[in-house]
């Protein structure tokens, strides 16, 4: 399965425009601690099958997943996909990606 990606970029923009997105940290809480893509919410990826859907009910809002390189993201897209998720993407090579661009990180 094609897991939707969407880049740096375009989450900077979606931030920027004020869109209705969640920014969905699937990192451990420790990592979360030191450093984010500000309104982030954090939910772990091991946590994701157990407690997405009481964190996030519409299954059709637009997610940006991301962790630090895009893998666990990519997991957590695709576990969301099969639980009926609609509008999910995972951030392209994660918080590297959108460190490499300068973009902020809250602490």
């Amino acid at each position: 399965m094609d897991i939707p990606q969407i880049t740096a970029e375009d989450v900077k923009r979606s931030i920027d425009a004020k869109e209705n997105i969640v920014l969905l940290d699937v990192r451990t809480k420790e990592e979360f601690g030191k450093g984010k893509i500000e309104g982030s919410i954090n939910l772990p990826l091991d946590e994701i099958e157990e407690k997405i859907t009481s964190v996030i009910p519409d299954k059709n809002q637009k997610i940006y997943a991301y962790c630090l390189s895009g893998s666990r993201s990519t997991l957590a897209v695709n576990i969301m996909v099969k639980m009926g998720y609609t509008n999910i993407y995972s951030l392209t090579s994660g918080l590297l990606a959108w460190r490499v661009k300068n973009y902020p990180i809250a602490v």
